[in-house]
């Protein structure tokens, strides 16, 4: 018993070379014969040698550990489908092969590891959009609406024209830069929008162009520089020092370059044919048609029109009948050879006022829409010459 005792845990301990082993079993003979009992191996203790044994990986704190289960405790299949919440991994995201259970946690998969085909797509939820469901967003104009545009001008004749049309031309010089902004905006609308306006919205829109442009022409040359030998003519404050402020000054509008006489002719005499616009667009000048402080706009530019119709006529310096020497005061810009001839097409008449050449009976008829009644008798049956008052051309200001 006893050598069976010894042997084996020597045998567990010491290397295996022969010389060893002989003197290992000559001392188990010898010890019986010694008078010795034979003593347990437990209290000998010799120093552990275990190089067979490989020691498990240690888990650190922060490492996630599934269900809190050493890795050699459960084997893979011993984990019941029930114990992994279904939220947590779907069967079909990880395949069983590609995982080893005793390496890699739960937290160490990164999100790229999971390749785009193992994802079921019967797991989308039935409400998401699909990218061919997506409607493309229509491009809305940034100008809905026509008076939207004509409203942009209403800043600058707000802020620089008063009541009675009057400008501040030395603060406008100064903030010059609102003003190229908006011809900025004339030069940037598309035809197409522009095609797509009521006819009411085109003459709104040209006057306003005609008024804004004639302000950034006088700005440019503000304070006006006269020559001493045309002060002879006109006084130093006058537009006509100005030279070519009607047909030389360029601009663009809807990519198309203009002058001030090219708008007036072409849209003002001749697409449009409305005689009252002569009314709304400014001279700059002391005898012109007051400048309005608001934009014109579509769908009240008949109502503005006939404002500035009848505001101008009623003053001395556009309309006067002088009873006594039988003589009727017209604006010089309702002579035949500057806009009175404009009104023929519409306001023309063989009726009355037969004694007058046609544009002068034109223009009077259209008079007697804005005057009061006793002058529209005088015009109508009386005897009378027409005289045209001299135009003051200082600058409105």
């Amino acid at each position: 018993m006893c050598d069976v005792v010894l042997i084996a845990p020597l045998h567990k301990y010491v290397s295996y070379k022969p010389a060893a082993l002989l003197c290992c079993c000559v001392f188990v003979l010898l010890w019986p014969l010694a008078g010795c009992q034979p003593v347990s191996p437990q209290p000998v203790e010799l120093p552990k040698a275990e190089p067979l044994k490989t020691e498990q990986p240690k888990v650190e704190p922060n490492q996630v550990r599934l269900n809190e289960v050493e890795p050699n405790e459960i084997e893979p299949n011993e984990i019941e489908p029930n114990e992994i919440e279904p939220n947590e991994i779907e069967p079909n995201e990880i395949e069983p092969n590609e995982i080893e259970p005793n390496e890699v946690g739960l937290g160490e998969i990164e999100p790229n590891d999971i390749e785009p085909n193992e994802v079921d797509l019967g797991q989308i939820e039935s409400n998401a959009v699909e990218p061919n469901e997506i409607k493309p967003v229509p491009i809305v104009s940034a100008v809905k609406h026509p008076a939207d545009f004509h409203d942009k001008c209403a800043d600058i004749l707000g802020q620089f024209v008063d009541d009675k049309g009057r400008v501040n031309y030395k603060m406008l010089k100064i903030k010059r830069l609102e003003l190229r902004e908006l011809l900025d905006e004339f030069a940037a609308l598309e035809p197409s929008q522009y095609n797509s306006w009521q006819k009411e919205d085109k003459i709104a829109f040209w006057i306003n162009v005609y008024n804004i442009q004639l302000l950034n022409i006088i700005v440019s040359n503000y304070p006006i520089q006269s020559v001493r030998i045309m002060r002879l003519f006109w006084p130093p404050t006058s537009i006509r020092h100005i030279e070519g402020i009607w047909s030389k000054y360029k601009f663009i509008v809807m990519d198309e370059e203009f002058t001030l006489r090219e708008v007036e002719q072409r849209f003002f005499r001749k697409e449009f044919a409305e005689p009252r616009v002569f009314f709304a667009i400014s001279y700059a000048s002391v005898s012109g048609p007051a400048l309005r402080n608001e934009p014109y706009v579509g769908r009240k530019l008949n109502r503005q029109l006939n404002e500035q119709v009848k505001e101008f006529l009623s003053s001395p310096r556009a309309f006067n009948i002088d009873r006594e020497k039988q003589r009727v005061y017209l604006s010089a810009i309702l002579k035949p050879t500057w806009y009175g001839g404009g009104f023929i097409s519409g306001y023309g008449t063989d009726k009355k006022f037969k004694d007058k050449e046609p544009a002068v009976r034109a223009v009077l008829n259209f008079a007697t829409n804005y005057i009061p009644q006793q002058d529209v008798s005088f015009l109508e049956t009386g005897n009378y010459t027409v005289e045209y008052i001299a135009y003051d051309w200082r600058l409105n200001e």
